[in-house]
Formats: structure tokens, sequence, C-alpha cells
């Protein structure tokens, strides 16, 4: 099994453009074996939606809200800077 992937020492905006298109193209799918990613078929979640499902959770996005952009199926959906303290 291979490990999880590193994450970046700070999230940058295309580490969470990136993130947005992991947790999209592999997405989970109901399959007679159960539920695989939907780009390569392996076990779900596979390393990218792992990966990107992480570096959005540190981008500040909640689950819902990683759970709607996977809905929403659009890899190329822009996800707002995070909230800077004043």
């Amino acid at each position: 099994m291979l490990r999880d992937i590193p994450l970046p020492p700070y999230v940058t905006g295309e580490d969470t453009q990136f993130a947005v298109r992991a947790v999209v193209v592999h997405a989970p799918r109901r399959w007679s074996g159960g539920v695989v990613c939907r780009n390569d078929a392996s076990p779900h979640p596979c390393r990218l939606h792992r990966w990107g499902t992480r570096v959005l959770a540190l981008r500040g996005l909640r689950a819902a809200e990683i759970a709607a952009l996977i809905e929403r199926g659009d890899p190329t959906a822009v996800v707002p800077p995070p909230d800077r303290p004043a």
C-alpha cells in the first residue's frame, strides 16, 4: 500500500485549486465490489482524494463544504481565500 501524499508546508491558492480538482475527479462511485474512485477504480478514498480533502481542511473548509464541492462536480470551482483575523 502506498503512503499518503505529503501535505505542503503551507497551503497556497494553487494548492487549493489542485485539491479541488483532486476531490472532484477522484470522487466516490458505487460499484459492484463496493465504493471505488471514479477516476481509477482504486478503493475509495484514493490517495489523491485523501490529499485533496486534507489540503482543503487545512485551508479552512468544513467537511460539508468539501462534500458540496464534490456534489457540484466542477473541478475548476474557485475556493475563496480564508478569512484573516484583523
